[in-house]
Order: C-alpha cells, then structure tokens, then sequence
C-alpha cells in the first residue's frame, strides 16, 4: 500500500453496472480496483451508472445504465463526462483514475491529476487526443503501447481477476468454450473451425445485443449451429463460471490485435488451458505450452489442440494467481498513483 493512504475517484463508463453480471470487462476490472484498493486502506469513491455493487462509494451518474450501441451514445458520454467533472469539483481527492474516453476532456480544469487507463487499442486520431489533454496514461499491455510509446505513458498494469473467487477444476469435459461477442474479428468462427477440425464440440457464450452482432450471427453463426455447435447466448454469474470452469479449453482464435482478453485469464484461473492466435496481448497473458497455446493460425492450433493434455490446469491457476491476480493490479496502480503524484509522468518502460 502507498503511505498515506489515498482518496481516490473512479470513474467508469456508464454503459454496465460496476462490475456487470454478464458482459462488460472494464467495469469488472473497475469493480476488482475498488474493492482491492479499499482492501488495501485506500478510501474509494466511484462514479458509475446503475446499482451499488462495491464496498466504495458510489455517485451515480445515471440511475440505470445506459445503452451502449443507442444512436445518441455519444451524446450520452458527454453528459457523462460533464456530470462526473461536476462531481469532482467538490470532491476531495487526491487523485482521479478515469476509464472512460470522454472525460480526459475536462481534466485541465482540476488541481488533482487525472490518469486515464486506456482500453482499446491506440490509433493516429486517438493519439492526437490524448496528447491534448492533461492526463497520465496506463496501458493493459505492452502490445498496446507499443505503437505510440511517445504518449504519456507512466505505466503498464495488466486487468486482473480474483483468483479466489474462481472455482478450480482440473478434470475437464471433453468440449471447447468460446466466450466474447458477436465480431469478426473476435474470431467465432475460427473457434467453430478448430472444433469441427478437432472433433469436439463448441458452445458459444456470446453477447448478440448491438444492431451489428446481430447482423453477424443471423448471417454467419447461425447456419453453423447443430447439436455439437450450439449457442448459449449472454451468459454470466454462476453459469460462466460452470462452463469456464468445466470446458477442456477456452478457444480465442482473435484476428486483430486486441489490447487485453479478460476471458484469457478468467479462463486460466479455473484451470482452463486456452487456444490462441499470436495476436495483440495473447503472448503476454498465455505461457506457451505451459497455460495453453498460441499458434498464428486455426490449422496450426487444430494440431496443438491434441496436446492439450500434456497442459497443467494447476500451472494454468498458478500463472494467473501470480501475474494476474487483482493484489498485483492493485500494486500495479498504487505505484501509477505515487509516479504521477511525484510529478513523474512521462514516457516510462513497462511494469
């Protein structure tokens, strides 16, 4: 823990309750830091949508949450950016810790810091805006930053899962798992793939709710369904945990270069080995050979699947327990929080 303790402000997008019963993987990291930071002696309050589901303090910006693929929703960010620098004027913190991408907007007019984690992946426009405005920027993952290390990068601190809550089991069904949303490049219908290439069968717990998903699935998903192939829908709570916890391995054939994969690590700490494509942060989370394996594409991860049981699920847990567990995130921020506090920010290596 930092000395003194800190006053802290999280601010979360107002699309999922903080953390989400089902899809919504910044506000479950969000709601994992504000209980590992009050566990820690640190006083949170939380700027969030919807219902209390954490041991910080939260100010609503919104009663309900909000729709994140509505026609106005950006409109709706920036009601939710000025209503949580209104906040903020009369709170007393010491430091701001924002996950949204409107509100680094409004972060010169505070006589507090602001860090901004940043989870998406970076391109010239975005780089453009951050460096407009006065924050300090944390990255998921070293892949993230890698194709803007001019920004004002003071740390990486990777998302983070307690481990604890995760219920381990080392005997595993014999049917692979697909766990995200309804997009190309996600990669469903690679797993669909590795499944009939393997002989095994695939559920799919996929969240189908934007125009575009929808799309998506009517279009190339469901014509593929049959008894072995077979779609859940949004799953979460006790029954994601039963189907990670269970499934021989997680698939996560990802085509494009994707910052971080929640679903990677949450997989690992059940003891859930995963398949994956060398993509974005897969090297960085999974241990080839050792937690799963990462192949550059579906024939070459059909072949590795049959080496699955030479995989450790008590490896795949120790892994995470020890890199991805929410007390390393937590000394991950508190460290963020002291740099700029110090008046370090600045381009930094990685944590």
């Amino acid at each position: 823990m930092t000395s003194p303790p800190l006053r802290i402000a999280l601010v979360a997008p107002p699309w999922y309750e903080v953390p989400p019963e089902g899809y919504g993987g910044i506000e479950q990291v969000v709601g994992a830091l504000a209980n590992g930071l009050i566990a820690r002696g640190h006083k949170v309050f939380l700027l969030a949508a919807g219902d209390d589901r954490t041991d910080a303090t939260l100010i609503r910006t919104f009663d309900e949450p909000q729709q994140i693929g509505a026609p106005d929703a950006a409109t709706i960010g920036l009601v939710h950016a000025a209503r949580t620098a209104e906040v903020l004027a009369d709170l007393d913190v010491d430091i701001v810790h924002d996950h949204t991408l409107t509100g680094p907007l409004l972060a010169r007019e505070r006589s507090v810091p602001t860090v901004v984690t940043v989870h998406g992946p970076i391109d010239d426009a975005l780089a453009a805006y951050y460096a407009e405005t006065d924050v300090s920027l944390v990255a998921i993952s070293e892949s993230q930053r890698r194709p803007m290390p001019e920004l004002a990068w003071v740390a990486t601190v990777y998302n983070a899962v307690d481990v604890a809550t995760y219920p381990f089991l080392a005997d595993k069904d014999d049917g692979f798992l697909f766990l995200g949303r309804f997009s190309p490049d996600k990669g469903v219908e690679e797993a669909i793939e590795i499944a009939r290439g393997t002989g095994r069968s695939l559920a799919i717990a996929a969240k189908c709710e934007e125009a575009e998903e929808r799309a998506y699935y009517e279009e190339r998903i469901a014509p593929q369904l049959d008894e072995r192939i077979r779609y859940l829908g949004s799953v979460g709570g006790d029954e994601k945990l039963e189907l990670v916890r269970t499934s021989r391995a997680l698939l996560f054939p990802i085509q494009w270069e994707e910052p971080f994969g929640m679903v990677m690590i949450e997989a690992m700490a059940c003891g859930t080995p995963v398949l994956a494509t060398d993509r974005g942060s897969v090297p960085e989370l999974v241990v080839d050979g050792v937690t799963g394996f990462i192949r550059p594409d579906v024939g070459q991860l059909i072949e590795a699947a049959e080496r699955l049981d030479g995989i450790d699920p008590r490896a795949c847990r120790a892994h995470v327990l020890e890199r991805f567990d929410v007390s390393a995130m937590c000394a991950g921020y508190e460290a963020a929080y002291e740099r700029v506090l110090a008046g370090a920010a600045g381009p930094t290596t990685g944590e």
